[in-house]
């Protein structure tokens, strides 16, 4: 990384959008510019889960002017991540094209304990370094998360599915704020705490901090309207909730300090907010500047520096389900050479090629006889910390496609994968198949429209007849989908009678 740079993260959140730009000065981040506009992409979601036009195009207009600000940045300088919203929206994948459309940049869906790590690593960064244990709630639109921690280092992790905007309109539709619908509101939130309950509690923590919006907004007006002298406590909620029901209706709360655009989802989160402090047994609840955009910067400058948590979290993967390491390293080096020299200068997307060499054989753990559907659901489904919705997958689909039949597979790998890869992870396993160091003296190796050549020392085929049987199977797998395969070396070798595994 240049000793001075410029990034950029875009939270798109259920309740409302952030654009956070940064200057990059070794590790740290220092704030530039800061856009933010209150979208409610949550509240058009209807009953069937689908997010209706009129939030779509608001999402779509602030995009743009978002767009605006970001021209002059380089793809890799901006990571853009959506959340609650669009992980529940049915119809998430045809607005995705329109909002990356907009935004000029890829968007990425991450999952709900992969937002609380970011969530953490803004919070902790924004804090002063302290050895405490602390807890951080954060309640957005669609989801709040959980998270106890010491330092940077999150140690649990946890969503669940509730928040302002979809409590605010699931209790509070009508506008009318009344002691039954406040209660209502709270035992519904309480009731989803109770899957968390004993693992967040108080004797886990000693110092409780709140994030993003909902927090900040609770904690200006206890303290605005003196209900508080700090932060947030149980005793100020109650006199806050007790003023809002005494106005009866949204359209005549006057509280000061209260914008507009956070009005209309207060009382959802009022209530989400009463429950945990009761639940958790939270006496005071502090809050910090840092959310999950400033997470996002960091998690970005932890890649370029080589402090990669998807790295980490492969290696952890590896650990829990015993994969053979040595081996994994060489498919790994073996089909990363193969693809390069199959790509050429069109190479990309690597790190996924390794993380797929790295991670086939964790379905072994479940059962030797289809593994390679058992690592695909595993990665596929898997909370995996740094990893978002649609890395996972991509990672998945290559291990999927990895061995035995490529038709049988064939309908649940996407049309976008790219099949070079697949070709070098396929054969890279196949070579390796001793879990001994090899080269199987590959001299050339080119890719063409559904279509690979191969040339392989024919004296090494020789040597080597059991994996020479085995080339002339995969050949016929590729054949079954409509690709030509041919390696040169093959030709002059016989049918595979009397095979040996002399190297």
């Amino acid at each position: 990384m240049a000793e001075y740079t410029t990034i950029a993260a875009v939270d798109l959140g259920s309740n409302s959008f952030h654009c956070q730009i940064a200057r990059v000065d070794g590790d740290q981040t220092y704030p530039l510019d800061g856009l933010r506009e209150s979208v409610r992409l949550g509240a058009g979601l209807d009953d069937n889960k689908l997010l209706d036009e009129a939030s779509q195009a608001r999402a779509i207009a602030c995009l743009q002017r978002f767009a605006e600000r970001l021209r002059s940045f380089q793809p890799s300088d901006v990571r853009a991540l959506g959340t609650n919203a669009l992980r529940v929206a049915k119809n998430a994948a045809a607005f995705l094209k329109r909002a990356e459309a907009a935004l000029g940049f890829p968007i990425e869906v991450i999952a709900g304990r992969e937002e609380a790590r970011l969530i953490y690593l803004g919070v902790s960064h924004s804090l002063p370094l302290s050895d405490e244990r602390r807890l951080v709630v954060d309640i957005g639109g669609g989801s709040t998360e959980f998270i106890v921690g010491e330092g940077y280092k999150p140690q649990q992790l946890d969503s669940l599915y509730m928040g302002c905007v979809s409590f605010s309109r699931q209790f509070f539709r009508d506008g009318k704020l009344t002691r039954g619908a406040f209660k209502q509101a709270e035992i519904a939130a309480r009731a989803e705490l109770q899957h968390i309950v004993t693992g967040f509690s108080s004797r886990h923590w000693t110092h409780a901090v709140g994030s993003s919006g909902s927090a900040r907004t609770l904690a200006q007006l206890l303290q605005i309207n003196g209900y508080a002298d700090s932060g947030i406590t149980p005793d100020g909620l109650e006199r806050l909730r007790a003023q809002l029901i005494r106005a009866g209706d949204l359209s005549r709360v006057d509280v000061e300090g209260l914008r507009d655009d956070r009005k209309v989802v207060l009382p959802g989160g009022l209530a989400i907010m009463s429950a945990v402090l009761a639940e958790l047994e939270i006496e005071r609840m502090d809050v910090a500047e840092g959310a999950m955009r400033e997470g996002i910067l960091y998690d970005m400058l932890g890649r370029t520096h080589h402090r990669d948590t998807r790295e980490t979290t492969v290696g952890q993967f590896m650990q829990r389900y015993h994969v053979d390491a040595p081996q994994a390293r060489r498919v790994e080096r073996l089909a990363q050479d193969l693809y390069e020299r199959l790509a050429g200068a069109n190479a990309k997307g690597m790190p996924y090629l390794a993380w797929a060499a790295q991670l086939h054989e964790i379905g072994i753990s479940v059962a030797y006889s289809g593994y390679h559907r058992h690592s695909a659901y595993i990665i596929d489904n898997a909370d995996m910390p740094g990893f978002t919705r649609e890395e996972q997958h991509r990672v998945a689909q290559l291990v999927l496609a990895h061995r035995r039949s490529l038709k049988k597979e064939r309908a649940a790998l996407d049309d976008s994968i790219d099949w070079r890869k697949v070709f070098a992870l396929r054969l890279a396993v196949l070579f390796c198949q001793r879990r001994t160091s090899i080269n199987p003296r590959i001299e050339s190796a080119r890719a063409g429209d559904r279509r690979f050549r191969l040339a392989i020392d024919p004296a090494w085929l020789q040597r080597n007849p059991l994996t020479s049987t085995a080339l002339r199977e995969e050949i016929g797998e590729w054949s079954k989908i409509g690709f030509d395969v041919k390696i040169s070396g093959l030709e002059s070798l016989g049918d595979g009678e009397g095979m040996s595994t002399a190297g």
